[in-house]
């Protein structure tokens, strides 16, 4: 027997179309297997695909996110193609639990066409950087190296966003310059007027060579910014070809805030 899926391709952290960046998004009438999954995953070829289910009314859902090659714990951009995708079936719904599989829970808000969802605070600590990893970036100087544990990601700071929105990394080097890390984020001060700091990220070890804009990278780019700024509120500005943007919030030391836009691109049903 055929299980038809409802699905969705949303373009999140934009407020227009073929920007920001793309998810898909399962809304699963059963379970399906983790190898079901990753094969729908790879088969959209999108950077994530999040996998929702109802666990208790009216509101309350489980998630999963898929790259095509892992799962990814935690990923911001699905999350909110996922909220978007439940708010255009249920319009009277205003909020969402999400619970993820680090038991995480996830509170989704929505204020007319913007989305507003908590995630958790991760801090940074200094991190050597391998001169292969640079020189595959194209990055001659930082202004500091740091990890974050919970999600194995490096982050680089520059001294300019132009030089990071110019960056044309070598991705062949870059994944063989490091085994241990999950992704790279570079970030910089912004050197516009609307916005705080930017970031690009780059995650050829268990991604796409580039995510067009990253939610997850904010649970510890937020704290670090807010650090180097004296800011709680923020604009940040992703500056890759797609681009996208969101504001963030430091509500507590364990908790902040991600709204930003999505849009819904296509919708349709997946027959497996």
């Amino acid at each position: 027997m055929t299980n038809r899926i409802e699905t969705y391709i949303v373009d999140s952290f934009t407020n227009k179309p073929f920007n920001g960046n793309p998810a898909g998004v399962c809304v699963l009438n059963q379970e399906l297997s983790n190898e079901q999954m990753q094969s729908i995953a790879k088969e959209l070829g999108l950077s994530e695909t999040a996998f929702i289910i109802q666990i208790a009314e009216p509101n309350k859902y489980a998630i999963r996110y898929f790259s095509p090659i892992m799962e990814i714990p935690l990923c911001g951009h699905a999350t909110l193609a996922s909220s978007k995708a439940l708010f255009e079936i249920n319009p009277k719904m205003v909020d969402i639990h999400f619970k993820n599989i680090e038991n995480l829970d996830l509170m989704i808000r929505k204020y007319g066409e913007k989305i507003e969802m908590e995630f958790p605070v991760y801090n940074t600590i200094p991190q050597s950087v391998p001169n292969e990893l640079l020189n595959a970036l194209g990055i001659d100087k930082i202004s500091n190296s740091e990890l974050n544990k919970e999600t194995n990601i490096l982050l680089l700071e520059i001294e300019s966003s132009q030089l990071l929105k110019n960056l044309s990394p070598n991705f062949e080097r870059l994944k063989t310059s490091h085994n241990s890390i999950n992704g790279v984020v570079v970030t910089a001060i912004s050197e516009r007027d609307d916005f705080d700091f930017e970031s690009r990220y780059f995650w050829p070890w268990s991604g796409t060579n580039e995510d067009p804009v990253t939610g997850g990278t904010h649970t510890f780019l937020a704290k670090y910014w807010s650090t180097r700024l004296n800011k709680k509120k923020m604009k940040s500005y992703q500056c890759s070809e797609r681009t996208g943007f969101m504001e963030v919030e430091l509500i507590s030391d364990t908790k902040l805030t991600i709204k930003s836009e999505a849009q819904i691109i296509l919708k349709g049903e997946l027959r497996i």
